[in-house]
């Protein structure tokens, strides 16, 4: 048969079968399809190589063109993407500002430094425990600083620098440096830190700065918070004025290996160091205001009474800033955190206090501009009924026959309890507000508290609650709802002592802050300066807080604020004196006052805290004596502070120095009994640590490689009067038989 002719055959049970010559049968049998020549299979063939052949070319143009953006389009970016392969830039931390006083004495500034960091980000998985180890043994690190260390190992993000140490001696800054290899993400560098030379007596004035936190990074996102060295304010004044504190970054540009090894220096762009802060502060003054309060807690704030400049605010105890700075141990923070007198908060400001007998003079003048003949007497025989209730003067027999200069003069609480019924509360109220109390200010610190200036409105909206003849008598002595701050008081006595309302302000700006007058009369002024003036020189109650400057007579008033309930069953055994009283049950202790009297110049607050009277030395007058003749005679004050201070165990670096060697010793750490010896001798440390003059600072080249912890105080007033059952019943009633001590 030809080929490809097909036979057919008949097979079993009816079936055909077809027969193929050839391999086109063989398919045709097999596949059942359609029979294709060699010219169909060759024509299919070369469709395919078509659209195979057109995608090539696609992708080929495809490639070609990315390549070609790529190039050209986007050859900066990929020329900054090798460049940064091959070259590092290293941000420098700007030298930050200094703050200084009036007369340009620093209050704030820099020293040179080396310090060590880790980079937890650049910390290889399971080293950290041999990183820390070995660092503790190059830098001899305390077992505190080691758990504060891998707390904040624990906690910090992992681009956020955890300082290991600052201020390190060249020996162990060296010592790290060599053993770098062993030591992945351990970052060595040389520096400036802040240095704060005062110490503890500027903490809460000055504050300190620390490490950024994750927080604050992620709201800008901006790298030189991230920088190892680089700190922001974190309170008081270096918080607020951070601004303009920081200046601007310097950079180092060095050539590095495919492993970051440093072949190079290219450049180096030096930083420009932040702008310098001046302010009001006396340095002088606010070191020895520091120091003369001695062990005591509280606050004295200095005003000038010319311009409202602030010359001084002291709060006390404190702590020390460059501690903070160069990062508190937890040691040192659970010791200041527990402490009773409450180092952590700025009492200065944040502290409220009811301001006792200091406001009568504030009273008095309010009652004369109301109408009050000053010469007019009033009979005090120790106590007075008001309602059903009997309150008690500070002296148990009384004072006789008393008018209004001798009423303040001795502090008599009588004369004011039945002043105060005859002129009622809104007249006191008003006053106090034009003399700065229960006042707001604008001030460079992100805390205050504003106290409380009491009145019948004031009550109703507060506690819903009828304003009652006994919430004036309790007013008009300064205790009961009235609350004031220790710069609230320094302004009260600022305004009595000008007649004008000055403002208190701390940034030494050059601008003339002229103050409007109080619109009060000036023989009325002259009463109460009179008045004030009898006080400390006339055989007052504040005759300690005489001025031992010939030719200075100073005028003030004292004040004895109560924060206990006392009794009629302890009345009737005698009332318990403040030196037999814990610390927290004692009364507060306060005075303002300025001078000299007859020109006044300087306006003082001081409110010690608890203080009780106890020590005389150690008392509101004596300490507001010393701290006020500093400004007649800076000399003669501090020949008297350094012989008070070897009593006291040194000045307060060095007290809280010892303080934090007995609290370790305590606490059973390791090594701390090895320090006791040298405590005495470390205050000094501080002292003499190298510090960059401003002329340093602006030629130094930054070589490769820096509580309010509560709220008000808890030293509200009981109200100053005995109550009878039924009064005592009442909301606000007065529930106390004592009065306290002028």
């Amino acid at each position: 048969m030809a080929a490809g002719v097909a036979e057919h055959h008949v097979l079993p049970a009816g079936r055909t079968a077809v027969r193929a010559a050839g391999p086109l049968a063989v398919a045709v049998k097999l596949f059942g399809k359609k029979i294709l020549t060699e010219a169909q299979q060759s024509l299919t063939f070369s469709r395919r190589a078509v659209l195979v052949s057109s995608a090539q070319m696609g992708m080929g143009a495809l490639l070609a063109t990315r390549m070609g953006w790529i190039a050209i389009a986007e050859n900066e970016k990929y020329s900054l993407l090798s460049e940064s392969n091959r070259v590092n830039l290293t941000l420098i931390p700007p030298r930050r500002g200094w703050i200084v006083d009036r007369k340009g004495i620093p209050l704030a500034n820099n020293r040179t430094d080396f310090r060590v960091d880790i980079i937890p980000d650049r910390l290889r998985d399971g080293d950290r425990g041999r990183v820390v180890e070995l660092l503790t043994q190059l830098l001899a690190l305390r077992p505190e600083e080691v758990d504060r260390i891998n707390e904040s190992l624990e906690k910090a993000a992992g681009f956020q620098p955890v300082q290991v140490a600052d201020g390190l001696d060249y020996a162990k800054y060296a010592a790290v440096s060599v053993r770098l290899s062993e030591l992945p993400g351990v970052a060595p560098s040389q520096g400036f830190s802040r240095f704060y030379p005062a110490g503890p007596s500027v903490g809460h004035l000055i504050g300190y700065v620390g490490g950024a936190s994750a927080k604050e990074y992620e709201k800008t996102r901006d790298p030189l918070l991230i920088t190892p060295g680089f700190k922001v304010g974190k309170q008081g004044l270096e918080q607020f004025y951070d601004g303009p504190l920081t200046g601007k970054p310097g950079a180092r540009r060095v050539e590095v290996t495919a492993r970051g090894r440093i072949v190079r220096d290219l450049a180096t762009r030096p930083d420009v160091a932040g702008k310098t802060v001046k302010l009001t502060i006396d340095a002088g003054l606010q070191d020895y205001a520091g120091r003369r309060m001695g062990t005591q807690s509280g606050a004295v704030v200095v005003m000038d009474c010319s311009t409202g400049d602030v010359l001084a605010s002291a709060s006390m105890p404190s702590f020390d800033p460059n501690s903070f700075s160069d990062g508190i141990s937890h040691l040192e923070w659970e010791m200041l955190s527990k402490d009773d007198h409450v180092p952590l908060r700025n009492k200065a400001l944040q502290g409220l206090y009811p301001p006792g007998s200091t406001v009568k003079p504030m009273v008095a003048l309010s009652f004369l501009e109301h109408g009050l003949d000053p010469d007019e007497h009033v009979g005090c025989t120790g106590a007075v009924r008001v309602g059903n209730t009997l309150f008690h003067c500070w002296k148990r027999g009384g004072h006789g026959a008393i008018n209004m200069g001798r009423a303040i003069a001795q502090s008599c609480d009588i004369y004011f309890y039945v002043m105060a019924q005859r002129f009622g509360m809104d007249v006191i109220a008003d006053m106090a507000r034009r003399l700065g109390l229960g006042q707001k200010y604008d001030l460079p610190f992100p805390s205050q508290s504003y106290g409380t200036v009491p009145d019948p409105a004031w009550k109703q909206k507060k506690y819903n609650q009828p304003w009652a003849i006994y919430d004036t008598v309790n007013a008009t002595i300064g205790q009961g709802y009235m609350l004031v701050n220790p710069t609230q008081m320094a302004v009260m006595a600022s305004r009595l002592a000008s007649g004008r309302a000055l403002v208190p302000h701390f940034l030494a700006d050059g601008k003339r802050h002229d103050a409007p007058p109080l619109g009060v009369r000036q023989e009325n002024l002259d009463l109460i300066h009179t008045a004030m003036s009898n006080v400390i020189n006339g055989g007052g109650t504040g005759g300690a807080a005489r001025l031992p400057v010939p030719g200075v007579l100073m005028a003030g008033k004292t004040g004895t604020a109560q924060v206990r309930r006392i009794t009629m069953a302890e009345r009737s055994r005698g009332v318990r004196g403040n030196s037999s009283l814990p610390f927290k049950l004692r009364d507060h202790a306060l005075l303002q006052c300025f001078a000299p009297f007859d020109k006044p110049r300087y306006a003082l607050g001081c409110i010690l805290e608890h203080n009780g009277h106890v020590t005389r030395i150690m008392d509101s007058t004596t300490i507001s004596s010393d701290i006020m003749s500093y400004l007649f005679d800076p000399a003669g004050a501090m020949e008297r502070l350094e012989k008070l201070e070897k009593e006291w165990g040194g000045t307060p670096q060095q007290r809280l120095e010892k303080q934090i060697v007995a609290y370790r010793i305590e606490k059973g750490v390791a090594a701390a009994a090895t320090e006791t010896a040298n405590a005495a001798g470390t205050g000094a440390a501080n002292d003499s640590a190298p510090v960059n003059t401003a002329e340093d600072e602006q030629e130094a080249e930054r070589p490769a490689p820096t509580p309010a912890a509560a709220g008000a105080s808890t030293g509200a007033a009981a109200p100053a009067a005995t109550a009878s059952p039924a009064a005592a019943a009442l909301p606000g009633a007065a529930a106390n038989a004592s009065t306290p001590r002028p």
